[in-house]
């Protein structure tokens, strides 16, 4: 998910965006407008695998009109989805499959749960933001650039998901998010 337009490139609201062009790149697929979908969209294979790709241009907060229209016409169960976001609740450079959940208070999850009629059995990519420390400060926060220390953080990590990827699509969930935890943890050990 993200904020369509040059304004909001590269900033840490964008930061799903970022990772689903490195994955359509990394196919040698571009992300192609699709009107019907409100979005650019692409398919790709990975592993055995074909995989749809959906970058809404709907704006942050509406992202879940995007999604549905895309569901509706591919045939598209939430639990075959996989969304990925910026999360404030996890640092910079910290990355986390998970499975179902809330929304946590992400509005762009919010309105795709309710877009799908309130189900929220869909898989995520949550990737470590940092939060400014108040919440009044949020909305601006993420609108801005993260820091060069920030984003070094962060794209290392987009190499670790890039790796398991493969492996969370293909069902293995478990070995999916204690492989790519268990990745973080060394990352760690070695800085």
């Amino acid at each position: 998910m993200g904020n369509p337009g040059a304004k909001y490139e590269g900033t840490r609201h964008n930061i799903g965006y970022d990772l689903l062009k490195i994955i359509a790149e990394g196919a040698g697929v571009p992300l192609k407008r699709d009107n019907k979908f409100l979005g650019n969209s692409a398919r790709i294979v990975v592993g055995n695998q074909d995989i749809c790709l959906l970058a809404p241009t709907t704006f942050m907060n509406s992202s879940g009109k995007s999604v549905a229209l895309f569901c509706d016409f591919y045939q598209i169960n939430p639990s075959e989805i996989l969304i990925i976001h910026d999360d404030l609740d996890l640092s910079p450079g910290v990355v986390r499959f998970k499975l179902g959940g809330g929304h946590g208070g992400h509005n762009g999850l919010r309105n795709i749960i309710q877009r799908l009629d309130n189900c929220s059995d869909f898989a995520r990519i949550r990737i470590g933001i940092g939060h400014p420390g108040c919440s009044k400060l949020v909305s601006n926060y993420v609108l801005k650039k993260a820091s060069t220390e920030e984003k070094k953080m962060i794209e290392v990590n987009f190499n670790k998901i890039l790796t398991w990827l493969p492996c969370a699509i293909s069902g293995a969930w478990e070995q999916a998010m204690t492989g790519l935890h268990s990745d973080q943890q060394l990352s760690k050990k070695e800085s």
